[in-house]
């Protein structure tokens, strides 16, 4: 069948600075087979299947998957596939708003802003075992005194995440250091100095495209984000930079909602590289 598709680049101003996604519309009627094969295919990150929703309150239902696994959720392919729908014509129910049903229920995107952002979902904070962390630390070469504080964060993925005290040092992990699968996905923040374009640099330690790090993760910084405003740290909207070491040029828009603080956006930009038909 001949169906709609995108391959677009997220949470940049920069094409092919990003996160490559690539977007099947139409794609009712394909199995969770199907679909598995083409996003094997892709050898992206992620690819994802804009369906009919399955509920009254959703624009449309959304299917995450990477080379091997479907997904719950995720970031990228969230801003991506509602940036896609939107170009090739989508109308949201309720305007302003994007409802896009996923694994984990429904998620909001909002598209008022300079950059269109979802709701991060609710997320799960814990400490991080200290075996874990010491773990961690020692395998990627990590000072101990470089390490500010640490939570293991599930908001569908688990992070074990360590915020040590600059960007410096986050940008001067090697990730060659760890191997998998001996470790879950790995989060790493630090701030940069006062007046410097970004506020944060951010990695993540994980396969993803025969890479040793995603070059720009939202749920992963969604999930920082929900840590952040639990602590009472998020006190103003921030910009996260990520993807420097393998050479892109992310950038993640972190606000609070005006109207409901408790309600955390990650936003960014989308380019649409390719776009055309395909036989599937």
């Amino acid at each position: 069948m001949r169906r709609r598709f995108i391959q677009c680049d997220v949470f940049t101003s920069e094409p092919t600075r990003g996160n490559g996604l690539a977007v099947v519309l139409d794609a009712a009627g394909l199995s969770d087979e199907a679909m598995q094969r083409f996003a094997a295919w892709t050898n992206l990150a992620e690819t994802t299947f804009i369906l009919p929703p399955e509920d009254d309150r959703a624009d449309y239902l959304l299917k995450i998957f990477t080379p091997t696994r479907e997904m719950p959720f995720a970031g990228h392919p969230t801003l991506g596939s509602c940036a896609a729908w939107l170009h090739t014509g989508g109308t949201p129910g309720t305007p302003g708003v994007v409802r896009q049903m996923c694994g984990v229920g429904l998620v909001e995107i909002d598209i008022r802003g300079d950059v269109p952002a979802f709701a991060a979902p609710p997320t799960d904070i814990r400490p991080m075992d200290p075996a874990e962390q010491r773990r961690i630390s020692e395998r990627l070469r990590i000072d101990p005194a470089c390490i500010v504080r640490s939570a293991a964060l599930e908001n569908g993925p688990v992070w074990q995440v360590l915020e040590l005290a600059s960007a410096e040092d986050v940008l001067a992990v090697d990730s060659s250091k760890v191997r998998w699968p001996d470790f879950k996905a790995i989060g790493l923040i630090g701030p940069y100095p006062a007046g410097s374009e970004c506020d944060y640099e951010t990695r993540m330690l994980a396969p993803s495209s025969g890479m040793s790090e995603d070059p720009i993760t939202g749920s992963l910084n969604a999930a920082i984000a929900r840590w952040m405003h639990a602590e009472e740290r998020l006190n103003r909207d921030l910009l996260v930079s990520q993807g420097q070491v393998i050479g892109r040029k992310g950038r993640i828009h972190i606000r609070r909602d005006a109207g409901n603080p408790d309600r955390i956006l990650i936003g960014g930009a989308t380019q649409i590289l390719i776009e055309g038909h395909l036989e599937l």
